[in-house]
């Protein structure tokens, strides 16, 4: 989309320009939604228990919160090209919230089920923070700005893994709750703060770094509605969006099926968390699962400002190779960590794997924003949702009574490097956004998270 005043630098301590108030309300939105999504998942071994799961309940409900994601998040992308992400990330978020305030509610198999999958809903989140960062930051940073407001997003799936068996802990022998009564406490206060966010996303952001969608309409700056339709079809026709969509099946796919089962992995696989008692085996699985995401703290910035650099030396096609080669690594680092049986083998390649995971997330994104710069929502949403199918389709693994997790590891591992490979099909014959601000006029701009954001704000 091209608009006027897009930032050309990152400045992480400007609160007042309109590019950076986005930068920093979005990633701060999108922690608050993975928190919550995933806020559940290092608790499962007790929700397990109460509620009498076997392994293909638990599986279906990890396909669960992952599979209506697909679609929430092509609905969201569509969304967001006719009313704006200010409009629609308040909406996700307060809509959102209420399935995990309420999740507390579920009582067997098939209630706890259904809300597994409404909370899914809330990682459309991801669509809106990539599509709004898009909009406020410029060809030569853009990269930079997405893996970094995304990565610093994701890593609320890794806090999420350390905070709420604490959190679960603490309701137990400070309040005197039964754990019963904990768990769905602890959801309760995590719905309650992404309502929260909800309401100062809308007062505190706007749509562009010139105003919000409805004011620039009516100024005739911006295309109206019925001017754009037609925009997620173009979107689908394009082969480039779907070998994106596969590379993010890839790499972020993985990284949601990590999430939802590292701490049962590492409980159920490795020795040492068998000889603990129940909740010390909860907290240290819970920790370990954390430094898998909390590595999004520099991974996937890291991965997107390699993209920007490459982008800046060999153009877009440039962005693809660096694509390829992140995938490439996470599949041979997802080999290794299948077969780890010990905590001293398993955590430091959980570590390693980590590292190419997000920074694959944020290569993928360094690239989607070019493809169709007047598609952009719809570009965003199929690539975004390529995420969650991926996770679907190892969910599956997961579930299977006939192959072991470990096993099931060692399979992605195997299609993740394959699939690296299809990544180099993605061919630019030009460069896409020449009417609004030339890559190869910003070669030799300085990129960084420390430097200044020359726009004003408005």
């Amino acid at each position: 989309m091209d608009v006027p005043g897009k930032a050309t630098r990152i400045r992480l301590l400007d609160l007042h320009s309109p590019q950076m108030r986005a930068f920093h309300m979005t990633w701060l939105a999108f922690f608050c939604c993975f928190f919550a999504w995933f806020g559940i998942a290092p608790l499962m071994a007790i929700v397990r228990d109460e509620l009498k799961l076997t392994k293909d309940q638990v599986g279906w409900c990890i396909i669960g919160s992952v599979a209506i994601t697909i679609f929430a998040r092509l609905f969201v992308g569509w969304l967001c090209d006719r009313i704006g992400p200010r409009l629609a990330y308040s909406g996700l978020l307060i809509i959102g919230s209420i399935p995990v305030m309420t999740i507390g509610l579920a009582h067997d198999y098939t209630t706890f089920l259904l809300f597994r999958i409404a909370i899914g809903i809330i990682g459309a989140s991801f669509v809106i923070t990539q599509y709004h960062t898009s909009i406020m930051f410029a060809p030569n940073c853009v990269g930079t700005a997405n893996a970094t407001a995304a990565g610093w997003g994701n890593l609320g799936g890794g806090v999420t893994q350390m905070v709420m068996p604490l959190v679960f802990a603490a309701l137990i022998s400070v309040l005197g709750f039964s754990t019963a009564t904990a768990w769905r406490a602890s959801l309760f206060i995590a719905g309650t703060v992404c309502a929260v966010m909800g309401v100062a996303y809308y007062f505190l952001t706007q749509d562009t770094p010139a105003g919000n969608f409805a004011q620039l309409r009516s100024a005739g700056s911006l295309p109206q509605k019925n001017a754009i339709r037609g925009s997620f079809w173009k979107a689908c026709s394009d082969y480039r969006v779907w070998t994106l969509f596969l590379a993010y099946a890839c790499c972020f796919g993985l990284e949601l099926t990590l999430d939802n089962v590292a701490a049962l992995y590492f409980i159920d696989y490795f020795s040492e968390l068998k000889n603990m008692d129940k909740v010390q085996a909860l907290n240290t699985a819970g920790l370990i699962a954390g430094l898998f995401g909390g590595m999004n703290l520099f991974a996937r910035a890291l991965g997107g400002i390699v993209g920007d650099r490459f982008g800046a030396r060999w153009g877009l096609n440039g962005r693809v190779k660096w694509l390829f080669i992140a995938l490439f690594c996470e599949g041979l680092a997802l080999l290794l960590f299948s077969q780890a049986r010990t905590l001293m083998a398993g955590i430091p390649l959980l570590m390693f794997l980590g590292l190419f995971v997000k920074m694959s997330n944020g290569a993928t994104y360094s690239v989607a924003p070019f493809v169709n710069r007047k598609s952009l929502g719809s570009v965003t949403g199929i690539v975004g949702a390529g995420g969650n199918a991926g996770a679907v389709a190892a969910g599956f693994l997961f579930k299977s009574t006939a192959v072991t997790w470990p096993t099931a590891l060692f399979i992605l591992g195997i299609c993740v490097t394959c699939a690296s490979f299809v990544i180099l099909t993605v061919k630019f014959a030009e460069e896409p956004w020449t009417e609004s601000l030339s890559e190869k006029n910003l070669i030799g701009e300085p990129m960084g998270l420390e430097l200044a954001t020359p726009q004003p704000a408005v």
